[in-house]
């Protein structure tokens, strides 16, 4: 926890990813040790050994800040599972989901989201997090899954290809962690699985003639 001011100064001088490194890793130190809501740039920049005007020129904002920290610990993209079967690619996805939540990831996951309701940046910040980054791993699970045969073509852009992900974050959210491997099979075989299969059905309205 920061204390005492100090001379950044007096330190060796770093700068380009060195020093951005170093904030990252004193933001995360931050989050884990006061969470989101005790969070600023002042006690970052004592934290990293640098000056507030460092943080501002790669960051406009705690909220990105915080954003980006996450990355160091679990919360960047990484490469999709890939087993040969729709069934066991997504049971390992929603596996390594869980175990990013039982992590420090999650702790600091829970206060985040505890902030959203009187932050709007930071809710806009982590609804694109979460819209793009664990969504992008599914669908190349189930484009790999269309490319079998094992599923519809327009699957993986449709509403059904963030079920299984978004039950796990619910899971997660409303009972904590760790989450039961049964639940993550639960949820890839009762829900995620008969729903993904089923055929597409034309839409019949005016437009159909009938």
């Amino acid at each position: 926890m920061v204390g005492v001011t100090v001379d950044h100064r007096k330190g060796p001088r770093r700068r380009g990813e060195e020093l951005e490194n170093a904030i990252l890793a004193a933001t995360l130190a931050e989050l884990m040790d006061v969470g989101y809501a005790g969070l600023t740039m002042e006690r970052v920049a004592a934290r990293a050994r640098t000056g507030k005007a460092a943080l501002y020129r790669r960051w406009s904002s705690r909220a990105e800040l915080a954003m980006d920290a996450c990355k160091l610990i679990g919360a960047g993209e990484s490469e999709a599972p890939d087993t040969g079967a729709l069934r066991s690619d997504m049971i390992a996805l929603l596996r390594e989901m869980a175990a990013k939540m039982a992590g420090p990831l999650g702790g600091i996951l829970r206060g985040l989201l505890a902030e959203t309701t009187h932050d709007p940046e930071l809710a806009r910040l982590l609804r694109e997090r979460m819209h793009t980054v664990g969504p992008e791993r599914t669908r190349r699970v189930l484009e790999r899954a269309v490319e079998r045969g094992e599923i519809d073509p327009g699957v993986p852009t449709s509403r059904r290809a963030a079920v299984a992900t978004d039950l796990l974050r619910n899971e997660f959210l409303l009972f904590g962690a760790p989450i039961a491997d049964e639940v993550v099979i639960d949820i890839v075989d009762e829900v995620y699985l008969p729903l993904v299969r089923m055929r597409s059905v034309p839409a019949i309205g005016p437009e159909s003639g009938e």
